[in-house]
């Protein structure tokens, strides 16, 4: 069963920075590209950062780019998000997700999500 497991939300002050992790069973992990897609509140999906299997590539959408970094450890089956300069707007439910298609920018997987909300 695969099963994705977010931790590191919280509430932070604009500007702050958050460090959101995503341990992943259930699965060959290093042989899945895999993303980070929010939802905020009253808003539809966003897929805004992704990583290749062997994370020699990354995406990130452009509203985000420059504040986030994407990393994993393949080793530690583990899905790292690093957001900084956070802006009340980025506050959402940060979902960890396997990816299905890097070029449509799909997903089959989420977990259960983590909740970041910035405060101004």
């Amino acid at each position: 069963e695969v099963q994705l497991v977010e931790s590191g939300g919280g509430m932070v002050q604009a500007g702050g920075s958050v460090r959101l992790s995503c341990a992943a069973s259930g699965f060959d992990f290093p042989e899945y590209d895999m993303a980070w897609v929010r939802q905020a509140p009253g808003k539809g999906p966003e897929y805004i950062s992704a990583i290749s299997a062997h994370g020699g590539t990354t995406y990130y959408k452009p509203s985000v780019g420059g504040r986030v970094t994407i990393s994993r450890d393949n080793t530690k089956n583990t899905l790292v998000l690093l957001m900084n300069k956070l802006k009340p707007e980025d506050t959402a439910l940060y979902y960890c997700a396997r990816v299905s298609s890097w070029r449509l920018k799909t997903t089959d997987y989420w977990g259960q999500g983590t909740l970041v909300t910035v405060s101004s």
